[in-house]
């Protein structure tokens, strides 16, 4: 559906401009002078404008997550959903928050469903937005908007332990990097031009590096710039359906790292099927939106083709072996899982074991590229140090 870009002013005189779907510049225009606004003006929206929509940024899962909690209190002290969504906007200061907010209770005023004025934002997860249309089919919001706090919870728990896990490998290589930046491109030519005015006689290894130095304190700013357009080059490159295939497939051959980006993409795959399937809905329809949310292209490729299995008839064990992505133990699981009739517990036994693998395998990783990072600054400054200070040594022992 067309989208279009809308100024209007509420009865109070506050203006906004927003993103609104619809048929055409007459249809939106009619359907916000009947929910009472002054519209000022309706317009495609153009690629150009798309900055000024209503998408004004990346959406804080930590926000979200506080908002979720927010509104299932008030859900079930009784509130109505509008008069739940009017509190909450007016204590909300997140603007990437607020403005999706808004329109979502005008949609909901107008006479939309609460997930499909939700989806209507593009800036909520698919699956909040499945979960509400659930909760809406069975009636038991309150019930689904729980055991989704209860998801956000979670992945906000082993994200952050992920992330805690990689602070100081990321902090000890970007000192490795500076470090030698620095030496190569000021210490090193600072060398060359003392070794130039004594005259001495280099050794092999002490021209090599004066050499080094010298060409990247000259030709720097082409290698930073060429690095800059390869970077770019490679993030369009991954935007694409062919890129981000090879470049998946290329993570997931990469020795220790592919296994605990697997296992990763495994355990949340199991763990937002499960809090969906607890939430009622079909297991075809939450497959789909399952592995729409994997961020591995090779993954939700994996299981798209698994939920056309399943729809064939197939069960779910059967259809993800198939693909040979999914390691034979949590195969076995879930196979358990359906025999037994309790899939959505045995997806969240499957999630909560690669979890806890993840955690150990990243920190036996992390316990040996440590040391190998500090050897490998070891070798290179000591390298460089031995190679600059060599000719003064040479030099010192033939005066005395």
């Amino acid at each position: 559906m067309p989208q279009f870009l809308v100024k209007v002013a509420d009865e109070q005189g506050h203006l906004r401009q927003q993103v609104e779907h619809g048929y055409s510049e007459a249809e939106v225009h009619d359907r916000f002078t009947q929910q009472g606004y002054l519209v000022y003006w309706v317009k495609p929206r153009t690629i150009l404008s798309r900055g000024g929509g209503q998408r004004s940024g990346k959406l804080r899962q930590s926000t979200f997550l506080i908002f979720n909690q927010q509104f299932l209190t008030l859900i079930k002290a009784g509130l109505p959903i509008l008069t739940a969504l009017d509190l909450l906007i007016k204590r909300q200061k997140d603007k990437s928050l607020l403005r999706p907010l808004e329109n979502v209770r005008e949609r909901v005023k107008g006479g939309e469903l609460l997930s499909d004025a939700f989806a209507a934002q593009q800036v909520f997860p698919k699956m909040y937005t499945t979960t509400l249309m659930a909760g809406e089919k069975s009636g038991g919001m309150e019930e689904v908007l729980g055991r989704y706090i209860t998801y956000q919870r979670m992945v906000q728990t082993f994200r952050k332990k992920l992330l805690v896990s990689l602070v100081y490998p990321a902090m000890l290589v970007s000192v490795v990097t500076v470090m030698l930046i620095f030496l190569i491109t000021y210490v090193v030519p600072k060398f060359a031009d003392l070794f130039n005015e004594l005259g001495a006689q280099l050794p092999a290894i002490t021209v090599f590096m004066l050499t080094v130095g010298l060409n990247a304190q000259k030709y720097a700013w082409i290698v930073l710039v060429v690095a800059a357009v390869a970077v770019i080059l490679l993030l369009q490159w991954k935007q694409s359906d062919r890129g981000a295939e090879r470049i998946d497939r290329f993570l997931l051959k990469l020795p220790l790292i592919g296994e605990i980006r697997l296992k990763y993409q495994v355990a949340n795959f199991s763990r937002i099927l499960a809090t969906l399937l607890q939430g009622g809905l079909p297991l075809v329809p939450a497959m789909e939106t399952a592995g729409e949310s994997m961020s591995s292209r090779q993954m939700l490729n994996g299981v798209a083709a698994a939920a056309e299995r399943v729809k064939e008839g197939q069960t779910l064990a059967h259809s993800l072996e198939a693909q040979k992505l999914f390691p034979d133990l949590a195969v076995e699981m879930l196979e358990v899982g359906e025999s037994t009739g309790a899939l959505p517990a045995m997806l969240g036994s499957v999630a909560e074991f690669y979890e806890e693998d993840v955690q150990t395998a990243l920190g036996a990783a992390m316990a040996l590229i440590e040391p190998l990072i500090l050897i490998i600054m070891a070798v290179f400054v000591g390298g460089i140090l031995i190679s600059l200070y060599m000719p003064i040594f040479t030099l010192g022992a033939g005066v005395h």
